[in-house]
């Protein structure tokens, strides 16, 4: 795929990601939630430059850097969401202020090894930001599933592993 479509996939993503993350969002336990971090580590990996094979080290560092910073911020995300429970029992999150604040140190985290790699003569592309938009979207759904704790399902089962949530203030 080239560079200018993967470029656009990741800007579509990031603004949906964004967009979305100060809306009321359910917060779904279906199988789905996977789904485009799954596309991402996909298109991802099939770029032939992930790596930088004149840097293999030095890339590899900053690769796993990268996805370090990736999983803080779905952590700081998952942790700074507001989550409560309607009376039905359905658990919606909602990003807050300080959601904004790990976006923003996030970025800027990211945009530092950038410049290391830069200032090392390291090849980074988009493969790696798609690896760590990945990272970051799967922590933070898997953390606001066990947030949301236990659902009930129509046999009166719970759906989901436990984990506790506030209501949301009538």
């Amino acid at each position: 795929m080239s560079g200018l479509t993967n470029a656009l996939v990741i800007c579509v993503v990031v603004v949906l990601v964004v967009v979305r993350q100060f809306k009321a969002q359910e917060i779904g336990t279906d199988r789905r939630w996977w789904l485009i971090p799954a596309v991402l580590v996909f298109m991802a990996v099939r770029e032939p430059d992930l790596i930088d094979p004149q840097h293999r080290a030095a890339s590899l560092t900053l690769l796993a850097a990268e996805l370090l910073v990736g999983s803080a911020m779905g952590a700081g995300w998952a942790r700074t969401s507001h989550v409560w429970a309607t009376p039905d029992g359905t658990a919606w999150s909602k990003g807050t202020k300080a959601t904004a604040v790990v976006w923003a140190v996030g970025i800027g985290l990211r945009a530092g090894l950038f410049g290391i790699g830069a200032l090392l003569h390291v090849r980074q592309g988009i493969p790696g930001l798609m690896l760590a938009l990945a990272a970051t979207l799967v922590v933070r759904s898997g953390l606001l599933i066990l947030r949301a704790g236990p659902r009930p399902s129509a046999y009166g089962v719970a759906d989901a592993a436990p984990g506790p949530m506030r209501k949301e203030p009538v």
